[in-house]
């Protein structure tokens, strides 16, 4: 019968070394509140104060960009050669305000054309060419028929260039609304009508 073989004992187990002993517990370290700016697009010119948007606060409206007027491409005349007598275009900075200069217009215009002043008193506001047609200028019938007074709604403005401004309005009579447009352009200081239209 074949002897079996013999078991040697287990090794006994390390014991723990002294540098894992002696070491200290890890110490907790404090949390810091870090915060992150939201992203956003980069700013088209950083010089630039960026306006912030207030809800039901009106932002006033920036200037209308320069246009091509005035012509400043004229060369220029020695200080003892006579200037030009013509017409002076005037910057919208040097020229009142075109909503009440367009309400005086439409009123004065649709109450010479209702027979209730002269037409002469337009001469100041329009430029020559419109005057000679408004003066021979067949009247819309609706201003010269009946006794209805005429109502007049809100001007509305728009400033396409530096000198230049759109007007519309709408009028109404016996119940009936017609439109009513004009060009005021900034000369020799004050608002001209350079052309009219009457519905």
């Amino acid at each position: 019968m074949a002897a079996s073989p013999r078991l040697s004992p287990a090794p006994p187990a390390p014991a723990p070394s002294a540098a894992l002993t002696a070491a200290p517990a890890p110490a907790h370290r404090r949390l810091h509140l870090v915060a992150v700016p939201t992203p956003g697009p980069p700013l088209e010119d950083a010089r630039v104060p960026v306006r912030l948007l207030v809800p039901g606060r009106r932002t006033p409206r920036p200037a209308p960009p320069p246009g091509p007027r005035p012509r400043l491409d004229q060369p220029v005349r020695p200080a003892g050669e006579a200037t030009d007598f013509g017409p002076a275009w005037t910057r919208r900075a040097e020229l009142p305000d075109p909503q009440a200069a367009g309400q005086r217009l439409v009123t004065l215009t649709l109450e010479a054309f209702a027979g209730r002043r002269p037409i002469g008193q337009l001469q100041s506001l329009v430029s020559p060419a419109l005057f000679l047609a408004l003066s021979g200028r067949r009247r819309p019938r609706w201003c010269t028929e009946g006794t209805a007074p005429l109502l007049l709604g809100s001007v509305r403005v728009c400033e396409p260039v530096d000198g230049v401004a759109e007007i519309s309005a709408v009028a109404r009579r016996g119940g009936r609304a017609h439109a009513v447009a004009a060009r005021l352009e900034g000369i020799d200081g004050r608002w001209r009508c350079t052309a009219l239209q009457i519905g």
